[in-house]
């Protein structure tokens, strides 16, 4: 994605409080968003811009606000829904039409190299357009998988598991084994694979089994919350998953 500059050579930018209006929430909803942002994208060296300025209110004071360029503002806009991804998008096409400054050729040479110029910058921000909404709706599945999980508490074993995706628990079972979230041992008994142990999917809880020689000890894999929305995401991108009423 390119950031457009206005004639000036100042890069465009929108603050947090025209978002906050865009987008149907609190300043210090937004603003607090930004800010965990910010911390995300400083730490992987990615942050683009997003500059800390201020306002004067209506009571004539001063008060915080963030203004971002046009790649924050849309990785911002992943944690959104898709009516407000929609509004802040088309408004930057507003921002990006208004800088466009006419320009009046003086020979035929120049109107030619101006026209060919107009073409260019027409494609590629047809191109960039492309991209961005593929990025977005590539993000949805991940998105919404969060949204539906990430406030939810506990360890779940496959049954309740499949409850809460709304999917079959024996299409679960044979999704975890053959993507290798799950392994059945020389019993045949689910086990978790230690990769999706280490990275926060799964855990075990220990559980007591009767036989004929006594109480057995076993550890029984769970899915974690994390391991819930990483399912539900990779299930909504094969098409495998309900998406959830908006």
């Amino acid at each position: 994605m390119t950031n457009i500059a206005n004639i000036n050579n100042t890069p465009i930018t929108m603050t947090s409080r025209e978002i906050a209006e865009l987008v149907g929430k609190n300043h210090a909803d937004v603003m607090r968003d930004i800010r965990n942002l910010v911390e995300q994208l400083t730490k992987a060296e990615l942050l683009s811009c997003a500059e800390s300025t201020t306002y004067i209110g209506k009571d004539g004071r001063s008060y915080p606000q963030y203004e971002l360029d046009k790649d924050t503002t849309l990785t911002l806009l992943l944690g959104y829904d898709a009516v407000a991804r929609m509004k802040v998008v088309k408004r930057w096409q507003e921002l990006e039409i208004k800088v466009e400054q006419p320009r009046v050729p003086q020979s035929m040479p120049e109107a030619l190299r101006l026209a060919a110029e107009a073409i260019e910058q027409r494609d590629q921000l047809a191109l960039e357009n492309k991209f961005q909404a593929e990025a977005l709706a590539d993000a949805a599945p991940k998105v919404e998988a969060l949204d539906r999980f990430a406030n939810l508490d506990g360890k779940h074993t496959v049954r309740p598991a499949a409850k809460l995706l709304g999917v079959v628990e024996s299409h679960l079972t044979k999704w975890l084994l053959i993507h290798k979230w799950y392994y059945r041992d020389h019993s045949g008994r689910l086990c978790a694979y230690a990769d999706k142990i280490s990275s926060g999917y799964l855990d075990t809880i220990p559980v007591e089994i009767k036989r004929t020689e006594g109480v057995q000890v076993v550890q029984q894999p769970v899915i974690l919350q994390k391991g819930l929305a990483k399912i539900a995401e990779l299930l909504a991108k094969d098409g495998m998953l309900r998406r959830s009423a908006a």
